[in-house]
Protein backbone atom coordinates (compact mmCIF):
# COMPACT_ATOMS: atom_id res chain seq x y z
CA UNK A 1 0.00 0.00 0.00
CA UNK A 2 1.05 3.73 -0.74
CA UNK A 3 1.78 5.42 2.55
CA UNK A 4 -0.06 9.13 2.21
CA UNK A 5 -0.02 12.16 4.89
CA UNK A 6 -3.23 14.23 5.77
CA UNK A 7 -3.66 17.69 6.30
CA UNK A 8 -6.07 19.74 6.71
CA UNK A 9 -7.38 22.58 3.53
CA UNK A 10 -8.85 25.93 4.32
CA UNK A 11 -12.87 25.41 5.06
CA UNK A 12 -14.85 27.25 2.07
CA UNK A 13 -16.11 30.83 2.76
CA UNK A 14 -19.75 30.03 2.83
CA UNK A 15 -19.29 27.43 5.55
CA UNK A 16 -21.51 24.38 4.39
CA UNK A 17 -18.05 22.11 3.74
CA UNK A 18 -16.00 22.38 6.71
CA UNK A 19 -13.19 19.64 8.30
CA UNK A 20 -11.36 18.89 4.71
CA UNK A 21 -8.52 16.92 4.82
CA UNK A 22 -6.37 16.14 1.63
CA UNK A 23 -4.37 12.86 1.28
CA UNK A 24 -2.58 11.08 -2.19
CA UNK A 25 -3.80 7.27 -2.78
CA UNK A 26 -2.35 5.21 -5.33
CA UNK A 27 -1.93 1.41 -6.74
CA UNK A 28 -0.69 -0.98 -3.97
CA UNK A 29 1.85 -2.19 -6.65
CA UNK A 30 4.71 -0.71 -8.56
CA UNK A 31 3.96 0.22 -12.13
CA UNK A 32 6.90 -0.24 -13.06
CA UNK A 33 10.44 1.80 -14.25
CA UNK A 34 9.99 4.53 -17.16
CA UNK A 35 5.95 3.04 -18.06
CA UNK A 36 4.59 6.07 -19.85
CA UNK A 37 1.12 6.41 -21.78
CA UNK A 38 0.45 8.60 -24.69
CA UNK A 39 -2.96 10.50 -24.57
CA UNK A 40 -3.99 9.96 -28.16
CA UNK A 41 -4.71 13.26 -30.52
CA UNK A 42 -8.51 13.22 -29.44
CA UNK A 43 -7.16 13.08 -26.49
CA UNK A 44 -5.38 16.03 -26.11
CA UNK A 45 -7.91 18.13 -27.77
CA UNK A 46 -9.74 17.43 -24.90
CA UNK A 47 -7.03 18.75 -22.11
CA UNK A 48 -8.59 22.07 -21.30
CA UNK A 49 -11.77 20.32 -20.05
CA UNK A 50 -12.50 18.52 -16.85
CA UNK A 51 -15.30 16.14 -15.96
CA UNK A 52 -17.07 16.63 -12.09
CA UNK A 53 -19.69 14.11 -10.79
CA UNK A 54 -21.52 14.05 -7.70
CA UNK A 55 -22.81 10.26 -6.68
CA UNK A 56 -25.52 10.63 -3.14
CA UNK A 57 -26.15 7.68 -0.72
CA UNK A 58 -27.94 7.80 1.89
CA UNK A 59 -26.51 6.41 5.36
CA UNK A 60 -26.22 3.04 5.81
CA UNK A 61 -24.30 2.70 2.35
CA UNK A 62 -21.83 3.71 4.82
CA UNK A 63 -22.35 2.12 8.21
CA UNK A 64 -19.39 1.10 9.84
CA UNK A 65 -17.73 1.86 6.99
CA UNK A 66 -14.01 3.71 7.91
CA UNK A 67 -12.41 5.71 5.72
CA UNK A 68 -9.57 3.38 5.66
CA UNK A 69 -11.44 0.94 4.53
CA UNK A 70 -12.71 2.99 1.32
CA UNK A 71 -8.60 3.46 0.92
CA UNK A 72 -8.01 -0.09 0.85
CA UNK A 73 -9.94 -0.88 -2.09
CA UNK A 74 -8.92 2.08 -3.94
CA UNK A 75 -5.21 0.28 -3.69
CA UNK A 76 -6.66 -2.44 -5.78
CA UNK A 77 -8.70 -0.77 -7.93
CA UNK A 78 -5.21 1.30 -9.23
CA UNK A 79 -3.68 -1.14 -9.83
CA UNK A 80 -5.74 -1.43 -13.00
CA UNK A 81 -6.04 2.27 -13.22
CA UNK A 82 -2.78 3.29 -12.56
CA UNK A 83 -2.25 5.86 -15.68
CA UNK A 84 -4.84 7.62 -13.64
CA UNK A 85 -1.79 7.60 -10.55
CA UNK A 86 0.00 9.43 -13.26
CA UNK A 87 1.62 12.82 -13.68
CA UNK A 88 1.58 14.50 -17.36
CA UNK A 89 4.92 15.35 -18.59
CA UNK A 90 5.81 16.95 -22.27
CA UNK A 91 8.39 15.00 -24.54
CA UNK A 92 11.48 16.32 -25.62
CA UNK A 93 12.08 19.09 -27.69
CA UNK A 94 11.47 19.35 -31.19
CA UNK A 95 8.19 17.37 -30.02
CA UNK A 96 7.08 18.34 -26.69
CA UNK A 97 3.81 16.58 -26.86
CA UNK A 98 2.38 15.86 -23.76
CA UNK A 99 2.25 12.35 -21.88
CA UNK A 100 1.19 10.83 -18.66
CA UNK A 101 4.56 9.28 -17.07
CA UNK A 102 2.69 6.26 -15.13
CA UNK A 103 4.74 6.73 -11.98
CA UNK A 104 2.34 5.90 -8.85
CA UNK A 105 1.95 9.34 -7.76
CA UNK A 106 -1.68 8.46 -6.79
CA UNK A 107 -5.10 10.44 -6.97
CA UNK A 108 -6.33 12.66 -4.86
CA UNK A 109 -8.25 12.06 -1.84
CA UNK A 110 -10.21 15.05 0.11
CA UNK A 111 -12.74 13.75 2.92
CA UNK A 112 -14.77 16.91 4.05
CA UNK A 113 -18.20 17.29 6.28
CA UNK A 114 -21.26 19.45 5.23
CA UNK A 115 -23.50 20.95 7.70
CA UNK A 116 -26.47 20.34 6.14
CA UNK A 117 -28.75 16.85 5.73
CA UNK A 118 -29.34 15.46 2.56
CA UNK A 119 -32.88 16.71 2.51
CA UNK A 120 -31.69 20.19 3.02
CA UNK A 121 -28.93 20.15 0.55
CA UNK A 122 -31.71 18.84 -1.77
CA UNK A 123 -33.45 21.90 -1.26
CA UNK A 124 -30.93 24.57 -2.42
CA UNK A 125 -31.40 25.57 -5.92
CA UNK A 126 -28.15 27.06 -6.70
CA UNK A 127 -26.48 24.65 -9.47
CA UNK A 128 -23.00 26.35 -8.54
CA UNK A 129 -22.89 25.26 -4.71
CA UNK A 130 -22.60 21.66 -6.08
CA UNK A 131 -19.11 22.64 -6.92
CA UNK A 132 -18.09 22.10 -2.77
CA UNK A 133 -19.30 18.26 -3.24
CA UNK A 134 -16.89 18.11 -6.21
CA UNK A 135 -12.49 18.86 -6.19
CA UNK A 136 -11.84 22.06 -8.19
CA UNK A 137 -8.31 20.67 -9.35
CA UNK A 138 -7.16 21.38 -12.72
CA UNK A 139 -3.94 20.60 -14.70
CA UNK A 140 -0.91 22.78 -14.25
CA UNK A 141 0.53 25.40 -13.88
CA UNK A 142 3.04 22.89 -13.00
CA UNK A 143 2.21 19.44 -14.77
CA UNK A 144 4.45 17.29 -12.79
CA UNK A 145 2.63 18.20 -9.48
CA UNK A 146 -0.98 17.91 -11.37
CA UNK A 147 -3.05 14.82 -10.64
CA UNK A 148 -5.41 14.13 -13.20
CA UNK A 149 -8.13 12.37 -10.76
CA UNK A 150 -9.64 13.75 -7.64
CA UNK A 151 -11.83 12.02 -5.28
CA UNK A 152 -13.96 13.60 -2.29
CA UNK A 153 -15.56 12.14 0.49
CA UNK A 154 -18.31 14.41 1.51
CA UNK A 155 -20.43 13.42 5.39
CA UNK A 156 -23.53 15.24 5.58
CA UNK A 157 -25.39 16.05 8.90
CA UNK A 158 -27.66 12.89 8.07
CA UNK A 159 -25.58 10.49 7.53
CA UNK A 160 -25.44 10.27 3.92
CA UNK A 161 -22.68 10.90 2.10
CA UNK A 162 -21.88 11.89 -1.18
CA UNK A 163 -18.81 10.70 -3.69
CA UNK A 164 -17.35 13.37 -5.68
CA UNK A 165 -15.06 12.98 -8.55
CA UNK A 166 -13.17 15.73 -10.42
CA UNK A 167 -11.60 13.68 -13.87
CA UNK A 168 -9.26 15.70 -16.47
CA UNK A 169 -11.27 15.40 -19.76
CA UNK A 170 -7.78 14.15 -21.65
CA UNK A 171 -7.88 10.82 -19.58
CA UNK A 172 -11.21 9.87 -21.54
CA UNK A 173 -14.82 10.73 -22.00
CA UNK A 174 -17.65 10.67 -19.42
CA UNK A 175 -18.49 6.50 -19.98
CA UNK A 176 -14.57 6.78 -19.02
CA UNK A 177 -14.70 8.31 -15.92
CA UNK A 178 -18.37 6.33 -14.91
CA UNK A 179 -16.64 3.03 -15.83
CA UNK A 180 -14.47 4.08 -13.05
CA UNK A 181 -16.45 4.98 -10.46
CA UNK A 182 -18.60 1.58 -10.65
CA UNK A 183 -16.02 -0.28 -10.83
CA UNK A 184 -14.69 1.17 -7.61
CA UNK A 185 -18.05 0.50 -5.92
CA UNK A 186 -17.56 -3.35 -7.46
CA UNK A 187 -14.50 -3.45 -5.44
CA UNK A 188 -16.07 -2.10 -2.68
CA UNK A 189 -18.02 -5.05 -3.09
CA UNK A 190 -15.15 -7.70 -3.32
CA UNK A 191 -14.56 -8.23 -6.50
CA UNK A 192 -11.08 -9.60 -7.41
CA UNK A 193 -9.43 -7.98 -10.13
CA UNK A 194 -7.48 -9.39 -13.11
CA UNK A 195 -3.90 -8.38 -13.97
CA UNK A 196 -3.70 -4.98 -15.46
CA UNK A 197 -3.44 -4.43 -19.40
CA UNK A 198 0.11 -2.51 -19.83
CA UNK A 199 0.10 0.30 -21.93
CA UNK A 200 3.46 0.45 -22.16
CA UNK A 201 4.52 1.91 -25.79
CA UNK A 202 7.33 4.17 -27.23
CA UNK A 203 6.55 8.10 -27.09
CA UNK A 204 5.11 9.85 -30.43
CA UNK A 205 7.67 11.09 -32.61
CA UNK A 206 7.13 14.65 -33.82
CA UNK A 207 5.91 15.21 -37.43
CA UNK A 208 6.58 17.71 -39.66
CA UNK A 209 4.06 20.51 -39.78
CA UNK A 210 2.01 20.73 -42.85
CA UNK A 211 1.75 23.36 -44.80
CA UNK A 212 -1.28 25.75 -44.29
CA UNK A 213 -1.88 26.09 -47.99
CA UNK A 214 -2.26 22.01 -48.16
CA UNK A 215 -4.17 21.39 -44.88
CA UNK A 216 -7.54 19.62 -44.78
CA UNK A 217 -10.12 21.90 -43.69
CA UNK A 218 -10.24 22.23 -39.77
CA UNK A 219 -13.19 20.70 -37.85
CA UNK A 220 -16.17 23.05 -37.16
CA UNK A 221 -16.43 21.19 -33.72
CA UNK A 222 -13.18 22.99 -31.89
CA UNK A 223 -11.81 26.39 -31.14
CA UNK A 224 -8.47 27.47 -30.68
CA UNK A 225 -7.73 29.55 -27.67
CA UNK A 226 -5.80 32.75 -27.74
CA UNK A 227 -3.44 33.29 -26.25
CA UNK A 228 -1.99 29.71 -25.76
CA UNK A 229 -2.52 28.46 -22.06
CA UNK A 230 0.99 27.05 -22.00
CA UNK A 231 1.05 24.50 -18.76
CA UNK A 232 -1.70 25.72 -16.93
CA UNK A 233 -4.88 24.40 -18.61
CA UNK A 234 -7.50 26.10 -17.96
CA UNK A 235 -9.48 28.83 -20.32
CA UNK A 236 -10.43 31.87 -19.95
CA UNK A 237 -14.26 33.22 -21.23
CA UNK A 238 -14.97 36.33 -22.53
CA UNK A 239 -18.43 36.19 -20.98
CA UNK A 240 -19.28 35.25 -17.15
CA UNK A 241 -21.13 31.38 -17.81
CA UNK A 242 -23.50 30.38 -15.37
CA UNK A 243 -24.33 26.35 -14.37
CA UNK A 244 -28.31 25.89 -14.44
CA UNK A 245 -29.84 22.25 -13.33
CA UNK A 246 -33.31 21.53 -13.69
CA UNK A 247 -35.74 18.24 -14.01
CA UNK A 248 -37.63 17.37 -16.85
CA UNK A 249 -40.50 15.02 -15.73
CA UNK A 250 -41.98 12.43 -17.50
CA UNK A 251 -45.42 14.11 -18.00
CA UNK A 252 -43.39 17.57 -19.21
CA UNK A 253 -41.50 15.11 -21.87
CA UNK A 254 -45.23 14.20 -23.07
CA UNK A 255 -46.35 17.60 -23.09
CA UNK A 256 -42.87 18.67 -25.49
CA UNK A 257 -43.78 15.19 -27.80
CA UNK A 258 -47.39 16.29 -28.15
CA UNK A 259 -45.93 19.95 -29.27
CA UNK A 260 -43.27 18.74 -31.52
CA UNK A 261 -44.98 15.71 -32.90
CA UNK A 262 -42.51 13.20 -34.32
CA UNK A 263 -40.32 10.42 -33.11
CA UNK A 264 -37.86 11.84 -31.40
CA UNK A 265 -36.80 10.74 -27.82
CA UNK A 266 -35.88 12.90 -24.98
CA UNK A 267 -32.49 14.27 -25.92
CA UNK A 268 -34.00 15.40 -29.37
CA UNK A 269 -36.73 16.94 -27.49
CA UNK A 270 -35.06 18.63 -24.77
CA UNK A 271 -32.03 19.58 -27.18
CA UNK A 272 -34.94 21.19 -29.98
CA UNK A 273 -36.32 23.16 -26.91
CA UNK A 274 -32.64 24.71 -25.72
CA UNK A 275 -31.10 25.58 -29.14
CA UNK A 276 -34.61 27.29 -30.13
CA UNK A 277 -34.15 29.43 -27.24
CA UNK A 278 -30.67 30.37 -27.24
CA UNK A 279 -31.30 31.15 -30.62
CA UNK A 280 -33.74 33.88 -29.56
CA UNK A 281 -31.80 35.27 -26.88
CA UNK A 282 -28.47 35.33 -28.02
CA UNK A 283 -27.34 39.20 -29.21
CA UNK A 284 -24.35 38.00 -30.98
CA UNK A 285 -24.76 35.68 -33.75
CA UNK A 286 -27.21 32.67 -33.31
CA UNK A 287 -26.11 29.39 -33.21
CA UNK A 288 -26.78 28.01 -36.50
CA UNK A 289 -24.12 25.38 -36.65
CA UNK A 290 -23.87 23.04 -33.11
CA UNK A 291 -21.81 20.46 -31.96
CA UNK A 292 -23.94 16.66 -30.43
CA UNK A 293 -22.06 14.43 -28.42
CA UNK A 294 -22.62 11.18 -27.92
CA UNK A 295 -21.66 7.53 -26.13
CA UNK A 296 -19.35 6.24 -28.94
CA UNK A 297 -18.33 2.56 -28.84
CA UNK A 298 -15.09 1.29 -26.83
CA UNK A 299 -12.56 0.53 -29.50
CA UNK A 300 -8.96 0.98 -27.84
CA UNK A 301 -7.55 -2.44 -26.23
CA UNK A 302 -6.98 -0.03 -22.91
CA UNK A 303 -10.32 1.19 -22.91
CA UNK A 304 -10.34 1.80 -19.46
CA UNK A 305 -9.60 5.38 -20.45
CA UNK A 306 -10.71 6.57 -23.92
CA UNK A 307 -12.22 9.67 -25.51
CA UNK A 308 -14.45 7.51 -28.08
CA UNK A 309 -17.53 9.68 -27.77
CA UNK A 310 -19.35 10.38 -31.04
CA UNK A 311 -18.57 13.82 -32.56
CA UNK A 312 -20.80 15.81 -34.93
CA UNK A 313 -21.65 19.02 -35.92
CA UNK A 314 -25.41 19.79 -36.82
CA UNK A 315 -25.82 23.07 -39.39
CA UNK A 316 -29.18 25.20 -40.31
CA UNK A 317 -30.22 25.35 -43.92
CA UNK A 318 -30.46 28.51 -45.77
CA UNK A 319 -33.86 28.42 -45.81
CA UNK A 320 -33.80 29.10 -41.96
CA UNK A 321 -34.65 32.90 -41.39
CA UNK A 322 -33.67 32.89 -37.67
CA UNK A 323 -32.96 29.87 -34.93
CA UNK A 324 -35.42 31.27 -32.67
CA UNK A 325 -38.25 30.93 -34.90
CA UNK A 326 -37.50 27.69 -36.44
CA UNK A 327 -40.01 24.86 -36.15
CA UNK A 328 -38.91 23.18 -33.41
CA UNK A 329 -39.94 19.33 -35.04
CA UNK A 330 -37.29 20.33 -37.62
CA UNK A 331 -34.55 21.42 -35.21
CA UNK A 332 -35.14 17.62 -33.41
CA UNK A 333 -35.03 15.87 -37.11
CA UNK A 334 -31.68 17.99 -37.23
CA UNK A 335 -30.45 16.87 -33.94
CA UNK A 336 -31.16 13.25 -34.32
CA UNK A 337 -30.28 12.80 -37.93
CA UNK A 338 -27.39 15.00 -38.35
CA UNK A 339 -26.92 16.89 -41.73
CA UNK A 340 -23.00 18.20 -40.65
CA UNK A 341 -20.14 16.14 -40.54
CA UNK A 342 -18.41 13.36 -38.49
CA UNK A 343 -15.68 15.06 -36.55
CA UNK A 344 -13.62 12.96 -34.88
CA UNK A 345 -11.17 12.24 -37.66
CA UNK A 346 -10.54 15.89 -37.97
CA UNK A 347 -9.88 16.62 -34.86
CA UNK A 348 -7.55 13.74 -35.03
CA UNK A 349 -5.78 15.33 -38.22
CA UNK A 350 -5.87 19.16 -36.35
CA UNK A 351 -3.90 17.88 -33.45
CA UNK A 352 -1.72 15.77 -35.55
CA UNK A 353 -0.70 19.13 -38.08
CA UNK A 354 0.21 20.39 -34.69
CA UNK A 355 2.28 17.83 -33.43
CA UNK A 356 -0.28 17.74 -30.42
CA UNK A 357 0.52 20.99 -29.46
CA UNK A 358 -2.48 22.69 -29.76
CA UNK A 359 -5.22 24.88 -27.48
CA UNK A 360 -8.40 24.11 -28.46
CA UNK A 361 -12.13 24.00 -26.93
CA UNK A 362 -14.92 21.72 -28.11
CA UNK A 363 -17.87 22.13 -25.31
CA UNK A 364 -18.50 25.63 -25.76
CA UNK A 365 -16.97 26.45 -29.35
CA UNK A 366 -19.75 26.07 -30.47
CA UNK A 367 -23.25 25.68 -28.77
CA UNK A 368 -22.80 21.63 -27.70
CA UNK A 369 -24.93 19.57 -27.15
CA UNK A 370 -24.27 16.44 -24.74
CA UNK A 371 -26.59 12.81 -24.91
CA UNK A 372 -25.64 11.65 -21.59
CA UNK A 373 -28.60 9.44 -21.37
CA UNK A 374 -27.13 6.18 -22.45
CA UNK A 375 -23.86 6.64 -19.80
CA UNK A 376 -24.67 3.50 -17.21
CA UNK A 377 -24.36 6.09 -13.66
CA UNK A 378 -26.86 4.42 -12.03
CA UNK A 379 -24.98 0.81 -12.38
CA UNK A 380 -23.11 2.36 -9.16
CA UNK A 381 -23.96 0.16 -6.53
CA UNK A 382 -22.08 0.30 -2.99
CA UNK A 383 -22.06 -2.31 -0.20
CA UNK A 384 -25.56 -3.19 -2.12
CA UNK A 385 -26.97 0.73 -1.86
CA UNK A 386 -28.10 2.29 -5.16
CA UNK A 387 -27.45 5.75 -5.46
CA UNK A 388 -30.35 8.31 -4.13
CA UNK A 389 -28.84 10.82 -7.24
CA UNK A 390 -26.18 11.33 -9.83
CA UNK A 391 -24.87 14.61 -11.45
CA UNK A 392 -22.17 14.84 -13.85
CA UNK A 393 -21.23 18.55 -15.41
CA UNK A 394 -17.99 19.81 -17.41
CA UNK A 395 -15.61 22.42 -16.78
CA UNK A 396 -13.84 24.47 -19.04
CA UNK A 397 -17.03 25.28 -21.27
CA UNK A 398 -16.35 28.06 -24.08
CA UNK A 399 -18.52 30.89 -24.44
CA UNK A 400 -21.17 29.53 -26.62
CA UNK A 401 -22.59 27.31 -23.76
CA UNK A 402 -23.20 23.59 -23.60
CA UNK A 403 -26.70 21.42 -22.82
CA UNK A 404 -26.20 17.82 -20.87
CA UNK A 405 -29.06 15.69 -20.98
CA UNK A 406 -28.40 12.80 -17.95
CA UNK A 407 -31.07 9.93 -16.86
CA UNK A 408 -33.29 11.10 -14.13
CA UNK A 409 -32.64 9.56 -10.87
CA UNK A 410 -34.58 6.06 -11.58
CA UNK A 411 -31.47 5.62 -13.70
CA UNK A 412 -32.86 6.71 -17.26
CA UNK A 413 -35.22 4.59 -19.91
CA UNK A 414 -38.20 6.50 -21.86
CA UNK A 415 -40.45 6.57 -19.41
CA UNK A 416 -38.54 8.52 -16.64
CA UNK A 417 -37.60 11.89 -16.85
CA UNK A 418 -34.62 14.05 -17.58
CA UNK A 419 -31.69 16.06 -15.58
CA UNK A 420 -30.69 18.98 -17.62
CA UNK A 421 -27.78 20.82 -16.76
CA UNK A 422 -26.88 24.16 -19.00
CA UNK A 423 -24.24 26.17 -19.08
CA UNK A 424 -24.53 29.44 -20.85
CA UNK A 425 -23.67 33.39 -20.36
CA UNK A 426 -25.35 34.39 -16.91
CA UNK A 427 -27.40 36.50 -19.63
CA UNK A 428 -28.62 33.90 -21.49
CA UNK A 429 -29.26 31.90 -18.54
CA UNK A 430 -32.15 34.69 -16.59
CA UNK A 431 -34.32 34.46 -20.21
CA UNK A 432 -33.80 30.45 -20.51
CA UNK A 433 -35.32 30.46 -16.84
CA UNK A 434 -38.25 32.82 -17.99
CA UNK A 435 -39.13 31.25 -21.50
CA UNK A 436 -38.81 27.73 -19.68
CA UNK A 437 -41.51 28.38 -16.96
CA UNK A 438 -43.54 30.39 -19.03
CA UNK A 439 -43.99 27.90 -22.39
CA UNK A 440 -42.84 24.46 -20.68
CA UNK A 441 -43.98 24.81 -16.89
CA UNK A 442 -40.58 24.20 -15.79
CA UNK A 443 -38.43 26.20 -13.55
CA UNK A 444 -41.51 27.13 -12.00
CA UNK A 445 -40.58 26.48 -7.54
Amino acid sequence: MVPSTTTAAATPPDGLIYDVRLTSVGPGNVTGQDVAYEPSNVDLAMKLHYLRGVYYLEGPAFEELTVLKIKEPLFTLLNQYYVVCGRLRRAEPPSSRPYIKCNDCGVRFIEACCRKTLDEWGEIKDAALENLLTPRGVIGPELFFSPPVWIQLTKFKCGGVSLGLCWAHILGDVSSAVKFMNMFGKVIGGLKLEPPVSVAHSLHKATAHQDSANAVVGPLSIKKVSPPVGDHWIIANNSTMQSLSFYVSPSQLGHMKSVIGGDYGPFELISSILWRAVGRHRKGPEPRVVTVCKKGPETREDSHVSNSQLISTVRVGDDFSAVGEADLSELARLVKHGGGGEELGKIDEAVEREGGNIDVVLYGAKLTLVNMEDVEFYEFEWRGHKPIGVSYQIDGVGDEGCVLVLPGPCGGGDGEGRVVRVVLPEDEVVELKSELRKEWSIMND
